[in-house]
Formats: C-alpha cells, structure tokens, sequence
C-alpha cells in the first residue's frame, strides 16, 4: 500500500533496499534531515486570498477596531456579528459530580444526542458585551431576527457600523429591508435595485446609512473579533455537554450566564481598548 507519510525507519529500510547501501539507521536518516533543516513530520495551513482589495479592506476593519471606543463616546457602536455551527446539544444519561478539595468534578461519559444548533452572536467592540442568540439552523430569518435584537438592545445608539464576513445570509434583500426600515421608510422608498448579491453589498456598505456594514476581505473572516471568542462563548453556552432536554436549546436571546439558550457578557467597567476582549 503506497505511504503518504514514512517513518525513519522505514526511510532507512527503503534506503537499504532499493539503493543497495550495507549501513543505514534511522538515527543517520535523523542526522541528515536536521542537516538539511527538513521537518517532513510537520506542516502549517496556509490560505490563499484572491480578492484585489484584501489589504484595503483589512485596513477599513481594523481602522474601525481603533475607533470603536471614540465611536462609542459619540453614541456610535461598532459591532462584529458571526455565527458558530454544527454545535451538539448533548444530555448526560446521569448528573456529574461537582469538584471536590483534591479531586476534580465527575462526568457522566454516557450521553444522548439531541440534534446540533448554531449560535448567532455579536460583540460590541467597545465594551466587550455579546449578545447571542440559539437557533435551529442558520437560515435567513434567523440572521435577521438576530440583528434585530442587537438594535433593539441598544435604542439610544445613533448609528451602528456592523463587521461581518461574506456568507450569504448577510446579504440577503430581508436584511436589506430591515435595516433601510429601522433607519426610515423613506431610507428603504429610495433604495436602488437589489436584485443581486454585488448590489445588496452596496447597499449595505452606503456610508449615508444609519446602519452600516463592512465585509472582512474573502478568506479573511479571521478579521473579524468575535471569532476570537466564540470558542469561549460557546462552551459558557453548552456547558459541559449536558443541555437537560432539546427544547431549551430553542432560539432565545442570553440574558445570563447559567442558561443554556445564551448569555449577555458585561464588561465591570467603562469602555475597553480594541485590542483587549
């Protein structure tokens, strides 16, 4: 069967055998390879961007990062919005045992399997609040009732500038709509043509509007914070594998930390560099 990865040894035992060679050992196959400061047994993922405006866009982001809490001052919110799937609502078949002095906490390695869900979430730059939201699926609908809740959270806000990657539930014509008709119904009257995905972007990214959207760059959706943290969340929201029934991980907005359907993280004090969570 033909190897995609060898070992030393049989590096040496091929030597051996096809090059005609008396001595060979892994330990002089090691001795070369360090010579030659080749590592065959490592890689690194690398991704290619195509896109021509990667490092102008990339700039506008993080520009935007920079500004958050001078934005906030002036009652501005920049904001990041993604979502996190494929997450397992699993039950344990019988309840843990907390943490004891000298011994750590107990869980059941049984479980049942109650589906998957896929959490909805954004952070607000500028303080390090995450409002999130638990759904069924990642539909369109679901990304906007999202957002919805985001700008129904924060009344006083004047003007919102949104950080999201290109998926396709974030350019979609209802997104559009609610947003021109939060703004005003004579933002949404005088809107230009959205039949397209290039003219919704547009559309979304006008600096005109009270709501605004940058697109992280393609294959640069590592642009965007909330994906720093949404490891994090994601685990303060499933706990330990161990979601009681499949009806608590129904679509609900997080309002505290010991639920399952989510959690509205509150910074202790004022506004907080871009660079910190």
């Amino acid at each position: 069967m033909p190897a995609s990865h060898w070992s030393l040894d049989d590096l040496a035992y091929r030597i051996l055998k096809d090059a005609h060679y008396r001595d060979m050992s892994r330990s002089t196959v090691q001795r070369i390879l360090a010579g030659a400061d080749l590592k065959p047994h490592r890689s690194r993922y690398w991704l290619h961007s195509d896109d021509p405006d990667f490092e102008a866009k990339a700039l506008a982001v993080c520009r935007l990062y920079l500004d958050a809490p001078r934005l906030y001052r002036q009652g501005e919110l920049v904001v990041c919005v993604d979502e996190k799937t494929g997450m397992q609502a699993l039950e344990r078949l019988r309840p843990g045992r907390p943490a004891r002095p000298g011994r750590p906490e107990l869980r059941e390695f049984e479980y049942a399997r109650h589906g998957t869900r896929c959490l909805l979430a954004s952070l607000v730059v500028a303080t390090g609040q995450v409002l999130g939201s638990v759904t069924e699926r990642r539909a369109t609908w679901d990304f906007v009732r999202h957002v919805r809740d985001v700008v129904e959270a924060f009344p006083h806000i004047k003007r919102s500038h949104w950080v999201m990657d290109n998926l396709n539930t974030h350019w979609t014509f209802a997104l559009c709509r609610y947003l021109a008709r939060e703004e005003g119904e004579a933002a949404w009257r005088d809107r230009p043509p959205l039949r397209t995905g290039a003219q919704r972007r547009a559309f979304l990214q006008d600096p005109s509007h009270r709501h605004v959207v940058s697109y992280t760059p393609k294959h640069g959706s590592w642009l965007n914070r909330w994906r720093s943290g949404s490891g994090c969340s994601a685990g303060v929201c499933c706990g330990a594998g161990s979601s009681p029934r499949r009806r608590s991980w129904r679509r609900g907005s997080w309002r505290s930390s010991s639920t399952t359907t989510g959690i509205t993280r509150t910074p202790t004090s004022g506004p907080t560099p871009a660079s910190r969570w």
